[in-house]
């Protein structure tokens, strides 16, 4: 099996992405194909980047980037999950991106993201952009819900369409066959 980590990016007070990501996480267990473990960046965070040396060095100073990094290097495949404020992703994210440099690299992302209209769109393509900087493969493959605020049971669950469970297999499957091919990659370098 190969190791998943989830990264819910909203942060502030009020916001519903863990609760999109708790669905991603529940359909990636059920897959079959993921060790699965859910990152909610509202509760680790982290710091607004603090590191004295460039992460290309892995010469990281504080424990909370040495725990960060400890966490991303041993993931195997990331799938974002990513509201959209301001027509692109959260800036916790990209904080969090740019805390590491080495851990993130050959190694295939998905994207769910949700929002208004746009379903949270042009964040995951500002997303995917950024991913391609670190040596992520970002899938063409994506989730992305709109009017998502339809789909919030009373129960602080998450309850979308078919389509978009069904397109979230879709993006499991190509994770799969994108991480096996880039662990071959990676084992090169």
């Amino acid at each position: 099996m190969y190791k998943l980590k989830i990264i819910s990016a909203t942060v502030r007070p009020g916001r519903k992405g863990p609760v999109v990501a708790s669905w991603v996480q529940e359909l990636a267990i059920k897959s079959g194909w993921f060790e699965v473990e859910l990152i909610d960046l509202g509760e680790l965070k982290l710091p607004l980047m603090d590191e004295p040396n460039h992460p290309s060095m892995k010469n990281y100073q504080h424990e909370h980037t040495k725990n960060w990094s400890a966490k991303i290097e041993e993931a195997d495949a990331f799938i974002f999950v990513t509201g959209e404020y301001d027509f692109g992703y959260p800036a916790p994210l990209r904080n969090a991106l740019e805390y590491l440099y080495k851990e993130w690299n050959f190694k295939a992302a998905g994207i769910v993201s949700y929002g208004g209209i746009s379903a949270g769109t042009r964040a995951a393509n500002a997303l995917k952009n950024d991913l391609a900087t670190f040596k992520v493969v970002p899938l063409y493959e994506m989730v992305n819900i709109p009017f998502f605020t339809e789909f919030l049971t009373d129960e602080e669950g998450f309850e979308p369409t078919e389509k978009s469970a069904k397109a979230a297999g879709v993006l499991f499957k190509e994770l799969v066959r994108w991480t096996k091919g880039l662990k071959i990659i990676k084992a090169d370098v």
